[in-house]
């Protein structure tokens, strides 16, 4: 019944046995601790020092405002700085460095270039320095060598590649830029010079059947046609004057003493009249409806006026042939037939008569020139519709052409500026904010880091060793142990009894513990002073 109580009882963690372990195995666990850490110690002392030298670089905004010169370099900063590090990181660069300082000559002296440039690879570190809003605002280069000069001269070596590269790389890019936009406007401008020899081509082919000429030809077609309209007025007027002369001849030329003809109708001087009162009832008639100005109106006043002289020169005549003919003893007569070509007014009449025939030759003429004309201007009217057409497709072309062509002028002139920006270092660029500093202690190992990773290597062994030799130990050292190795329950305990050597003894091996661990202690602290010191 007991051991069943007993196996049932469960087993909680006992802090007190382990504190006993600790007690018992201390030495172990003293020595463990002083070796971990003497061996750390030793170890960051045997080690190889290595210096870490390392500077800020700042990263400037362009001095000139965006909103007057827009820089044409869109690439992002990081992305920059990548290829940047990419380049100077690169076999011949690191390799240039590394013979001009000697570097990894010492215990690398066999060693391949590409195994030096990929050991300087290593020793090399880029920490970026970003703000509250992720953006790269500066960022630091660090370089580790056993020589604290020779980092020094590294990074500063190093620094001066970024800011020079960086400069480098934007004027090539803004330059290249630059030159990609020319060579895109030369050819923009060839277009545009081609489109306008065939729009200026196409307008000399097609002179007078413009859109934009449409007003003129339309008052040009309009004034043709008023032109005819009183070239044929004239050429009526002219006809019927042609007519009037024609009949005037006829009568003059059949004029004979008798002023009638054998039908009683008046002829000569009477017919003269006759017409005159006809020409003054048809000029009341016109005045009463036009003015002066009209050209039916001024044609019958100057018919009237040539009538009114050609009854004067007829009266004139008929006085003078009629003294002609009288006879010497005081009779007079008339002549059986009145030559008439050999008088004044038919002269006169007959040169007026040709003047009129050319005259009238004229007038058409001149109506043939004008309605060849006006089919002219209708013609041109009528394409324009057609030409409108072509003339839009042709416009459209040139229109694309000058838009293409003034975009890519207005992009070149601002990469220019953009290039000059450039080239004074005006724009984005880095500035060394903090020289490479010279360090003064190593950066590893560090010492007593070494130190207080041997403590904690050591303790960490010493707890697993006294651990290990309790758990191989079969002695017992409580009556815990032994009441649960008994199968009957414990009635009486007799406690342990201990003479005066025994005591002495115990106590003394106790101040020899602790001696030993303020010794170690004492060890320990005086060498990662030391440590600190010299670190």
């Amino acid at each position: 019944m007991m051991a069943q109580e007993l196996e049932e009882t469960p087993e909680q963690f006992d802090v007190q046995r382990y504190l006993d372990v600790l007690r018992r195995r201390y030495p172990l666990l003293l020595i463990s601790v002083f070796i971990g850490w003497f061996a750390a110690w030793g170890a960051s002392w045997l080690l190889p020092a290595s210096y870490k030298s390392g500077t800020l670089i700042l990263v400037e905004e362009p001095t000139m405002p965006r909103d007057y010169v827009t820089p044409n370099i869109n690439e992002k900063l990081q992305d920059r700085l990548q290829n940047i590090t990419q380049q100077i990181l690169s076999r011949t660069r690191l390799l240039h460095i590394i013979d001009e300082l000697n570097l990894y000559a010492s215990g690398h002296r066999q060693s391949a270039p590409d195994e030096k440039v990929e050991l300087m690879r290593k020793d090399i570190q880029i920490e970026l320095v970003r703000d509250a809003g992720n953006e790269i605002t500066a960022f630091n280069v660090y370089y580790s060598a056993r020589d604290p000069r020779v980092a020094q001269q590294v990074t500063s070596e190093l620094t001066q590649l970024f800011i020079n590269e960086n400069l480098e790389t934007r004027q090539q890019q803004s330059e290249d830029t630059t030159k990609f936009l020319g060579s895109q406007l030369e050819t923009a401008r060839q277009s545009l010079s081609e489109q306008e020899a065939r729009v200026r081509e196409f307008k000399g082919q097609h002179l007078g059947e413009l859109p934009a000429q449409q007003t003129s030809n339309v008052q040009i077609l309009s004034g043709l046609q008023s032109q005819l309209q009183n070239e044929q007025e004239a050429l009526n007027a002219a006809q019927q004057q042609r007519v009037y002369l024609q009949t005037l001849i006829s009568q003059y030329r059949t004029l004979q003493g008798s002023s009638r003809a054998a039908d009683g109708s008046p002829t000569g001087l009477p017919a003269i009249e006759k017409e005159l009162d006809r020409l003054k009832a048809e000029l009341a008639n016109l005045g009463s409806q036009y003015t002066d100005q009209y050209p039916d109106v001024r044609s019958l006043k100057a018919q009237i006026a040539k009538t009114e002289k050609m009854r004067d020169e007829l009266i004139t005549d008929l006085k003078h042939d009629g003294n002609r003919n009288s006879q010497p003893d005081g009779t007079s007569g008339m002549r059986d037939e009145v030559d008439v070509s050999e008088n004044p007014a038919m002269l006169q009449l007959q040169g007026q008569l040709r003047s009129n025939q050319a005259e009238v030759a004229n007038r058409e003429q001149s109506i043939n020139r004008l309605k060849i004309k006006i089919n002219d201007y209708q013609e041109r009217l009528n394409q324009e519709p057609i030409r409108e057409q072509q003339l839009a497709d042709l416009t459209r072309g040139y229109d694309q052409s000058k838009a293409n062509y003034d975009d890519l002028l207005r992009k070149e002139n601002g990469s220019r500026m953009a290039t000059s920006m450039e080239q004074m270092k005006q724009g984005e660029r880095f500035r060394m904010l903090d020289p490479a500093n010279l360090p003064l202690k190593p950066d590893f190992p560090n010492r007593l880091k070494f130190c207080g990773m041997g403590l904690g290597l050591g303790l960490a062994l010493g707890i697993l060793l006294a651990l290990v030799v309790e758990f191989l130990d079969d002695r017992l050292y409580n009556e815990k142990e032994i009441v649960s190795l008994l199968p009957a329950k414990v009635i009486s305990e007799i406690p342990e009894v201990l003479n005066l050597s025994e005591e002495r003894s115990g106590k003394k091996r106790i101040m020899l513990g602790w001696a030993f661990a303020a010794l170690e202690f004492a060890v320990i602290l005086a060498g990662s002073a030391f440590s600190y010191r010299h670190s």
